[in-house]
């Protein structure tokens, strides 16, 4: 009996030890595979040109598990480049860039950058707080337009790559700086994910009361060629209402409904069926029907039939602006010298609503002392 015992308490051993080894491999194998999925996601640098002050400009790139990359500068924060597949698995190029720096200087379309202090237009440049009275630079006609004469598009912004493969850019733009008023630090972080999703995190903070509406100005085409026009992507937009605008593109202050109009993207169109019926083509900002419940918010879809490129996008911003590349002429040129012509591109820009400063029933735009502007935009590229 007592052999017995002594059998089954060796037994309970080996059993307890096995066990515990089984549980070690398994706590082996998962950190393994964390570390694995950890390291999926990349980002490397590379110089990218000089400025005339002599100031280093770098490129980086985020790559994920699929091959999927993201090509980023510190100048204006600018996306050069994103590279995603078709439904065959090709990869090529969605967005409008340059492959050198010089192409960017100037870069009157603001092709790819980040859009501050206030993205879209400002009526006459001016605006108040507290019966204080501001005027901005007018760089658009009478009006002011993406930040001023020099907004955070042509800044060098101080970058710092993450563990985690994220891109995070710091900007200070001090108080006056095109006649914004405060010290306004602002950061915003580019992240890429497996599933295929860029990220862009926007946060500021201020010392004064001032106006703030950031946002990205990529130009998407998902054929990959932007020589070919965007008319034959289909586009839907989860908006019931919009903002119609005067010959400045200056809203008149109404939030019109989209049904029966040109402008009624709820369910999916044709972005080339009713473009002829918009004086112009589209540059509108559109209301989202997001509640204040509602974190990422599937504010649009785009999709191109051919390539079987789908890009979905999320954000917890109340509005969008949809432009149809309206200005484009072909006088710019990409890579191997292809033309970027009239609607070879479009935007889809998460904001508030243009000239907010001074509409009173638009959502506030006012950025308060103590308080912090945070706000996440996501463009997920998928194929059907």
């Amino acid at each position: 009996m007592i052999s017995l015992f002594k059998d089954l308490q060796n037994l309970s051993s080996v059993a307890s030890v096995v066990v515990s080894c089984s549980f070690l491999l398994i706590l082996v194998i998962g950190c393994t595979q964390q570390a694995t999925e950890t390291q999926e996601i990349s980002i490397e640098e590379e110089p990218f040109g000089t400025l005339e002050d002599e100031r280093e400009v770098t490129e980086y790139t985020l790559s994920n598990a699929n091959g999927m990359e993201v090509k980023i500068i510190n100048y204006g924060g600018i996306v050069t480049s994103i590279q995603t597949p078709d439904a065959d698995g090709n990869f090529e190029n969605v967005v409008l860039g340059f492959e050198s720096l010089d192409k960017y200087i100037p870069n009157g379309d603001y092709l790819g950058a980040i859009i501050g202090r206030y993205g879209n237009r400002i009526a006459e440049g001016t605006f108040s707080i507290d019966d204080t009275d501001y005027e901005l630079a007018t760089n658009d006609g009478d009006n002011h337009l993406h930040g001023g004469d020099e907004g955070f598009d042509q800044k060098l912004w101080n970058a710092k790559m993450q563990d985690d493969g994220s891109l995070t850019l710091n900007y200070l733009s001090e108080d006056g700086e095109e006649g914004y008023p405060g010290n306004l630090d602002v950061t915003v972080v580019y992240s890429l994910t497996n599933d295929n999703e860029l990220k862009i995190a926007y946060k500021a903070t201020t010392d004064k009361a001032t106006p703030v509406n950031l946002t990205n100005h990529s130009y998407f085409n998902l054929s990959g060629q932007p020589d070919s026009p965007i008319l034959d992507h289909e586009l839907m937009l989860a908006a019931d209402r919009y903002t119609p605008v005067n010959e400045e593109l200056i809203p008149t202050g109404e939030l019109a409904e989209v049904e029966d109009t040109p402008f009624d993207f709820t369910e999916p169109n044709g972005i080339g069926d009713r473009i002829d019926d918009v004086d112009g083509g589209y540059d509108h900002n559109w209301v989202l029907n997001r509640t204040e419940s509602d974190s990422l918010f599937h504010a649009a879809t785009l999709y191109h039939d051919e390539s079987g490129r789908e890009m979905k996008v999320f954000t917890e911003e109340p509005g969008l602006q949809f432009y149809s590349g309206n200005f484009l002429d072909g006088s710019m040129e990409g890579p191997n010298g292809t033309p970027y012509v009239k609607h070879g591109a479009l935007c889809l820009e998460t904001q508030h609503f243009p000239n907010a400063p001074n509409e009173s029933d638009f959502p506030s735009t006012i950025l308060e002392p103590g308080e912090t502007y945070q706000t996440t935009t996501v463009y997920q590229f998928l194929t059907r």
